[in-house]
């Protein structure tokens, strides 16, 4: 394992903020896993994951213990009839994985195009978009439990995934470091062509059967238009992408939602199990007196997507901390909704 010290992670983000890591290491072993968090122990020092760099925010003052960069690769690819097993490393670049598998037809991931990060993180945040969610084809992760130094392997079941949440995110959080997911994906079917978007857009198209790669192709062109890509050309995609999580509210939460939005016009919703409703939080920070381009000095929302916080030239983390910390209040005033960033915050 080579170890460095006071490494930038603002260039290892997608938000290009904050300091440095005082320890930093590149891990493209499972021994080197080990070896670097037998270190930290041996130190007393915090540890953290970093993959792609597309969901953190770290803060100015960098973060004072050791970052190990997840960089495993490698996939393996076992056919079984219609079904076909796919087992990725957690350092495999997602997109280029889903790439992948939508150019030999294999279906399952192709609604999941465009978003950045490494597979290792998807089963964490149970990344989904465009109707799709990494944990309908999941069906195990392969961990190191870093509480007792063993590797232990995940069944979906066992994963605990709900809405953009999974049991390593909510209830053992950086317990585990995911170092293999595996996917079951088909062979023959169509693509999964049922988010009322994805379905609007190709009815323009006239199109009914969709193959893999269009559909591909569609979320992409979906993506883009929102600045939801990285694309150093795009002033708006220096950032983590969606900020804040859609809410799903109780019953009775969304009945007092409906009292306090009442003059608010048509409102977004999603019905979910349990008579639950989902909301979209971009509808409810615009219509909380954040719009599209609302600019705070160096930072500020996309001037296409209201659910994505900027980071522009002079942008510090802080400066991002403060505006997300006044869009969820500006949200609670207006509609009593606390909205809960998707981010995870380093050295905060």
């Amino acid at each position: 394992m080579k170890l460095e010290t006071q490494v930038n992670l603002a260039s290892r983000t997608t938000l290009g903020v904050g300091g440095n890591a005082a320890h930093f290491a590149r891990i493209e072993t499972e021994a080197e896993l080990r070896e670097g968090l037998a270190w930290a122990n041996a130190r007393g020092l915090a540890v953290r994951v970093l993959g792609g760099g597309s969901n953190i925010v770290v803060a100015d003052a960098g973060f004072a213990g050791l970052v190990l960069e997840i960089a495993l690769r490698g996939t393996e690819v076992t056919r079984d009839g219609a079904q076909v097993r796919v087992r990725a490393a957690a350092g495999e670049p997602w997109d280029d994985f889903v790439a992948a598998m939508v150019a030999q037809g294999y279906q399952g991931l192709e609604c999941l195009s465009g978003i950045p990060g490494r597979v290792g993180a998807t089963p964490i945040q149970n990344v989904g978009a465009y109707g799709q969610d990494v944990s309908e084809t999941i069906t195990h992760v392969a961990t190191f439990d870093t509480a007792h130094s063993a590797v232990r392997t995940f069944s979906n079941e066992e994963c605990g995934f709900s809405y953009r949440d999974s049991f390593f995110k909510s209830r053992q959080p950086g317990r585990f470091i995911v170092t293999q997911v595996t996917f079951q994906l088909a062979a023959t079917a169509a693509p999964a062509v049922r988010y009322a978007e994805l379905e609007r857009a190709f009815a323009a198209q006239r199109k009914t059967s969709p193959t893999l790669a269009e559909a591909r192709e569609m979320v992409l062109a979906l993506r883009g238009a929102k600045s939801m890509l990285l694309d150093a050309a795009d002033p708006n995609s220096r950032s983590c992408g969606s900020f804040f999580v859609n809410p799903v509210l109780s019953p009775e939460q969304f009945s007092a939602f409906v009292v306090r939005a009442q003059d608010e016009g048509s409102i977004p919703q999603f019905p979910q199990a349990g008579g639950r409703v989902k909301l979209s939080a971009g509808w409810l920070i615009e219509h909380a007196g954040f719009p599209r381009g609302t600019r705070d000095g160096a930072v500020g929302l996309s001037t296409k997507h209201a659910l994505a916080l900027v980071a522009h030239a002079g942008a510090r983390a802080a400066d991002i901390a403060q505006l997300a910390q006044r869009i969820r209040q500006g949200v609670h005033e207006r509609f009593g909704i606390q909205l809960e960033p998707e981010p995870v915050f380093w050295g905060f």
